[in-house]
């Protein structure tokens, strides 16, 4: 009974197969087949190989959200060098609350401001870069993926022991504000502050000193990250005159950046540029100097790293593989079905061998044939 019940339940089986087996002595091949298998196996390693590059490859994915902390504080990092000396020039930070910011966490340091070979080469290849990526903003996702792994993006050092007078300041650190609206003023003279605002020490300096050329080597917000660009990095800025004014005017956007390399709170920032010239008669009114107006956004992006989970690209790779199997298959015998099609409309080939035969000559083709069919008939 049990084995009864076994064939039974195998009979079954086999009725249920959806891949039928057919024997080998009905296979038929042929060079046209074997080419287009050729081409799809060919082409399935190709996409598949390049699948597996995609399953490699990452992107970044963008979200965003309302910026709900406010109370803490925001770090701004300064490394601007002036075409003055630093005891004629002050820095300070004024927020919308009236509320100033000593530049207690700012150094003063007295450098050439003249670039050697070496320098003007990286600012070179720095402003390059600025530029590709105002025309290209894919390449922002390059950055944050490789991080330039890690390569410095400061000014590099000067290494000749130049005799030229130290005729510049450089004003770098950084500076903690509170998350408002803001300016950064450098400006002729020390700051000062009294109850009535502040104010620069500037009685003491000569008008024919007055030089603003600067050159900003790095400005950014909040965490500083090696290896990302920011774009006010590389700009210098040369002036004639000494009543020029230079204003950037920057919406700054908190953003949190999580890679498989690094995890940051950071911020980025766009900024729109104006200068002019200081002249009273003219209705041109102000003060020489540079003034960063930062403001803050609302919202706060979070840019992530995504991957391609594993079964999804099994998934990918299974749809290539049965995909070109299945329309090449169709293909090759939609071609086969239209040349044989032809063939018997012009007579050509075999169907023209066919017409060139005697009654007779079929005669002894279907007698020689009958014997493959009896051969595998059932015996009485």
């Amino acid at each position: 009974m049990r084995r009864l019940s076994r064939k039974k339940a195998l009979s079954l089986v086999k009725e249920l197969d959806a891949f039928p087996k057919v024997s080998e002595s009905y296979v038929e091949t042929s060079a046209t087949g074997g080419t287009v298998s050729l081409i799809a196996f060919s082409t399935m390693t190709l996409l598949a190989i390049l699948e597996f590059f995609v399953y490699r490859d990452t992107w970044m994915k963008y979200e965003y959200e309302v910026d709900k902390d406010f109370s803490s504080k925001l770090r701004i990092n300064i490394d601007i060098t002036v075409a003055m000396r630093c005891q004629h020039v002050g820095a300070d930070i004024l927020d919308l609350a009236e509320t100033m910011i000593t530049s207690s966490g700012l150094q003063y340091e007295s450098v050439i401001f003249d670039l050697t070979p070496q320098q003007r080469l990286w600012q070179r290849t720095l402003l390059l870069v600025q530029n590709r990526l105002r025309e290209e903003h894919a390449l922002q996702e390059v950055l944050y993926k490789t991080l330039l792994k890690g390569a410095p993006t400061s000014l590099p050092p000067r290494e000749d022991g130049s005799m030229e007078p130290l005729n510049a300041c450089r004003i770098h650190g950084h500076v903690y504000v509170n998350k408002v609206a803001g300016n950064l003023h450098i400006t002729v003279g020390k700051p000062i502050h009294h109850p009535q605002g502040h104010a620069h020490i500037a009685a003491f300096v000569s008008h024919e000193t007055y030089n603003f050329s600067h050159r900003i080597d790095h400005l950014s917000f909040g965490e500083e990250i090696p290896g990302i660009i920011n774009p006010l990095d590389g700009t210098e800025k040369i002036t004639f005159n000494n009543n020029q004014m230079f204003q950037y005017f920057i919406t700054v956007v908190p953003t949190r950046l999580n890679t498989y390399k690094i995890s940051a709170d950071t911020h980025q920032f766009s900024v729109t540029e104006r200068e002019r010239v200081i002249n009273h008669a003219a209705g041109s009114h102000g003060v020489s100097g540079i003034f960063v107006k930062y403001d803050t956004s609302s919202l706060m992006v979070t840019v992530s790293e995504q991957h391609m989970p594993l079964w999804q690209f099994l998934v990918r790779l299974c749809g290539i593989v049965g995909g070109i199997f299945s329309t090449t298959g169709m293909l090759h015998r939609l071609v086969g079905f239209c040349f044989d099609v032809i063939c018997c409309r012009l007579k050509l080939g075999v169907y023209r061998l066919r017409e060139d035969m005697q009654p007779h000559e079929m005669n002894n083709l279907n007698h020689h044939q009958t014997p493959l069919l009896a051969d595998h008939a059932p015996q009485e």
